[in-house]
């Protein structure tokens, strides 16, 4: 009988899709030169399987995005509008339908499915997640709710530990009102949330079943700003020079010191990567683990002196996406056009499964078997106003044309092979392009 494959999602907060070790010719594409990041673990991943150059995600805003990628819909259809609501439990999730079907389904970190409620429970379960899915979970506050919600006393699993190690005066103190500083936290790294949360991933692996398919979640809480880093983090990266932003007028010593404390976040995830993949290893799994890497959106990092996410520009909708597991072709890149839903049905179909209620996810299945190249022939991504953010747009693009329609502002249109960096507008030169796109646009 065929054994069912295990899935490891790990999933960063905020990784940006062009800030990866992409080969010379991907990069060129995208107008960059090599950045000099450490990502070991993730680039023995891509050795290992697919590499997507072109995912989108379908909202950039934490919520929404995570609530498209549970239900295998669009930013329209999940009905989760921004990070003030919470995912309906009457609706299906990917997670629900591996769980009906003999998954452990377990999950560490951020879940952001009830972000509003603040309330996570001490241990990182309520009966929500049970619902949702999950047979195990420990689920704890992003950043900046953790410390909203924990200034007197905790309401997550992360800041519990901080307050029973001592360490959260530290951490409140720290975090209060840190905007764009970059200095290192004083919090030792064993306390540092994303090497806390991989050891309970650790944990949650050695007490799963031998004899039972499992999926593990691991919600990385960065490269998510503040850029807060340990000490060891910020002296490894202290003297690197980083790309100058695209367009970006602010003084380099701002975004360069951003842009060190990002990178290292980034290849602390790839070290704990390494620690979880050991487990899998150690466990005897690791040939019949779909390993995926992904985030949720990304961010400007000083692109026309903005930071942050919630914007329909590359930095904040391009998203990193490798998948590697058996039957996954090898050192591959695609550029088939990917939007992060489509996870839910590509992991099920992975599990021979099915969900009916995903209906704007398309599985990847045939791409990682080396089937097929395409997919779809638009990605579409969008956020609606809100209280985390002031402006409505929709996001539209078929490979090689991309429209941006805001609320209020002119259409933009850009030629990526031309123009990556979306930097000239071309609208008015090609109103048959806006056209058909928008038509597009319309038909979702």
């Amino acid at each position: 009988m065929k054994r069912r494959p295990n899935f490891l999602f790990l999933f960063p907060d905020t990784h940006r899709g062009d800030w990866m070790p992409y080969h010379s010719d991907i990069l060129s594409a995208l107008g960059m030169e090599a950045l000099p990041l450490r990502m070991p673990n993730i680039e023995a991943l891509m050795k290992q399987g697919v590499t997507f150059t072109r995912a989108v995600t379908p909202s950039p805003l934490c919520a929404p995005a995570r609530a498209c990628l549970a239900s295998g819909l669009r930013y329209n259809k999940a009905e989760v509008a921004g990070n003030h609501e919470n995912y309906s439990l009457s609706r299906k999730t990917f997670y629900s339908i591996l769980k009906e079907n003999g998954y452990r389904v377990g999950g560490v970190g951020k879940f952001d499915l009830h972000k509003p409620t603040h309330w996570w429970g001490l241990e990182g379960w309520i009966d929500d997640l049970n619902q949702l899915g999950f047979t195990d979970a420990i689920d704890n506050a992003g950043k900046i709710d953790a410390i909203h919600s924990g200034k007197k006393s905790p309401r997550d699993p992360y800041m519990k530990y901080l307050y029973d190690e001592g360490l959260a005066d530290i951490h409140l103190q720290d975090m209060t009102d840190r905007g764009q500083r970059t200095d290192a936290t004083d919090l030792p790294d064993e306390a540092y949330c994303d090497n806390w949360l991989t050891r309970n991933g650790i944990q949650m692996l050695k007490e799963f079943p031998q004899d039972q398919p499992w999926f593990l979640m691991v919600n990385f809480v960065g490269p998510h700003e503040p850029w807060d880093i340990t000490h060891r983090m910020k002296a490894e990266w202290e003297n690197a020079q980083l790309s100058k932003p695209n367009r970006c007028t602010l003084p380099e010593e701002t975004w360069n010191s951003i842009r060190q404390n990002y990178a290292a976040m980034l290849e602390n995830i790839d070290r704990n990567i390494g620690l979880l993949l050991e487990e899998v290893k150690r466990r005897g799994e690791l040939e019949n683990t779909v390993v995926i890497y992904s985030s949720d959106h990304g961010d400007m990092l000083g692109d026309f002196d903005k930071f942050g996410k919630c914007k329909p520009e590359r930095g904040s909708v391009h998203i990193p996406l490798v998948i590697s597991g058996p039957g996954i072709q090898q050192s591959q890149y695609s550029d088939a056009l990917v939007e992060l839903q489509d996870l839910a049905n590509t992991i099920v179909d992975l599990a021979d499964l099915t969900m009916e209620e995903a209906k704007d996810s398309l599985s990847l299945k045939t791409v990682l078997h080396g089937e097929t190249c395409t997919l779809r022939d638009i990605q579409i991504s969008g956020l609606d106003e809100g209280p985390q953010h002031p402006s409505q747009w929709r996001m539209v693009s078929d490979g090689e044309w991309k429209l941006i329609v805001e609320k209020d502002e002119c259409d933009r249109l850009y030629h990526l092979k031309n123009d990556p960096w979306e930097n000239r507008n071309g609208a008015e030169d090609h109103p048959d392009i806006v056209a058909r796109l928008k038509e597009a646009l319309q038909q979702d």
